[in-house]
């Protein structure tokens, strides 16, 4: 006699419980736990110091940080002596009078955090006057076209821990924050390059076209149109940054067979040419 947790008898037969297995990710993975924490630390990167570049011209007193115009990919006003700070032309492509526009400025004299934030905004940006925005009468740290790269590229990561997933390459990584459905005829073709290289493309033109038409003619731009044309190229370096770090064949156990891509493609290796 057989009895139940309860004490009561029961048959001989008994009746097994289904088994329930986890569902599994669009790329046949059990979790996408990886990829959600690179994207938070990616756009934790992009964001935080976007987020910076608002809070320190608002925190330091009040007509610190002069007009600047400097070069970009270059540290132009690491001290008083530093080349921003000279009195060039008005006239010039580079650099200007800057005793005409508030005096000479020296990030390595501020704090650690600001100086950090003023600092790399001589490197990386041209800093110019005219295409920057003033908070608390402080000029920005970088123009408003780094803005919005800077934005873009905190969306573009978010973007992708939303809904990308590792597939192996960082190609086939990139185009997954795109839906399946969407990517079927992409990949019956084997057109992922051709996907990968056209996202790009695209999301760099709206600044290729701003900047170039601006540098070639009489046209110039203003801070609305360098904000929207920056946050296409800057959701491209997020996503693919982020696709850069998430994508690992290891998770695979090294075999591409196990990926599961888009329309039930699948990938497989090379055979030796000698066999």
């Amino acid at each position: 006699m057989r009895f139940d947790l309860f004490g009561k008898p029961c048959s001989r037969r008994m009746i097994s419980a289904p088994i329930v297995t986890a569902p599994m990710e669009i790329n046949g993975r059990p979790d996408r736990r990886r990829e959600r924490r690179t994207a938070i630390w990616i756009g934790g990167v992009f964001g935080g110091y976007l987020l910076l570049c608002f809070l320190a011209p608002a925190m330091l007193p009040t007509g610190s940080v002069p007009e600047l115009s400097g070069r970009a990919n270059s540290i132009d006003y690491f001290s008083h002596d530093s080349w921003g700070n000279h009195n060039w032309s008005e006239d010039s492509e580079l650099g200007h009078n800057q005793s005409a526009h508030g005096g000479t400025f020296a990030w390595s004299e501020m704090n650690p955090i600001w100086a950090f934030t003023y600092g790399f905004g001589d490197i990386n940006c041209h800093q110019k006057h005219s295409r920057s925005w003033i908070i608390n009468e402080n000029q920005m740290p970088v123009c408003v076209r780094d803005i919005g790269i800077f934005a873009g590229a905190a969306l573009g990561a978010a973007l992708f821990g939303r809904f990308g997933v590792n597939r192996w390459t960082i190609r086939d990584t990139l185009l997954s924050i795109l839906p399946d459905n969407a990517l079927t005829g992409i990949y019956q073709s084997n057109r992922r390059m051709h996907a990968f290289l056209g996202i790009g493309i695209l999301c760099a033109v709206p600044m290729g076209i701003d900047g170039f038409t601006q540098m070639l003619s009489s046209y110039e731009s203003n801070p609305t149109m360098r904000l929207i044309t920056g946050m296409p190229f800057g959701i491209f370096i997020g996503s693919f940054l982020a696709s850069s770090f998430a994508a690992r064949p290891e998770y695979f156990g090294r075999d591409p067979s196990n990926v599961v891509l888009p329309s039930g493609s699948r990938f497989s290796l090379a055979k030796d040419s000698e066999e």
